[in-house]
């Protein structure tokens, strides 16, 4: 499991109980989620673990952000490490922290029938 999910996942409680929250269905229904997928034997062979954006936009959700600036929140929060990664290319030119190119190789041209003519 990421660590970081393991210490939101600690916020994520402590700000459902703090805010009372912990039997409104909704929340409920999160955290039998989330026993299922920490106990579920397909998960754990798999090593499927419920993730940092999962306990976050129930905080968020909880904290009564509106669910579509969710996105923006969570980009928002990375920013800084985007800027971090970008800056160290750009000013160590003998280590440099890169992603390798993903080119895809599927499919060219893929028949399909438009929605409004099914």
């Amino acid at each position: 499991m990421d660590p970081r999910a393991s210490v939101m996942r600690e916020t994520c409680h402590e700000v459902l109980k703090e805010l009372g929250l912990e039997n409104d269905k909704l929340f409920e229904l999160a955290m039998e989620l989330e026993r299922v997928a920490l106990s579920d034997s397909y998960f754990i062979e798999h090593k499927l673990y419920p993730n940092v954006d999962f306990y976050s936009g129930i905080v968020l959700r909880a904290l009564g952000i509106p669910v579509n600036m969710f996105t923006v929140i969570f980009a928002v929060a990375r920013t800084i490490g985007w800027i971090s990664q970008w800056n160290e290319m750009m000013v160590d030119h003998d280590h440099k922290i890169g992603r390798p190119r993903q080119l895809y190789v599927g499919a060219t041209r893929r028949d399909y029938v438009p929605l409004g003519q099914r």
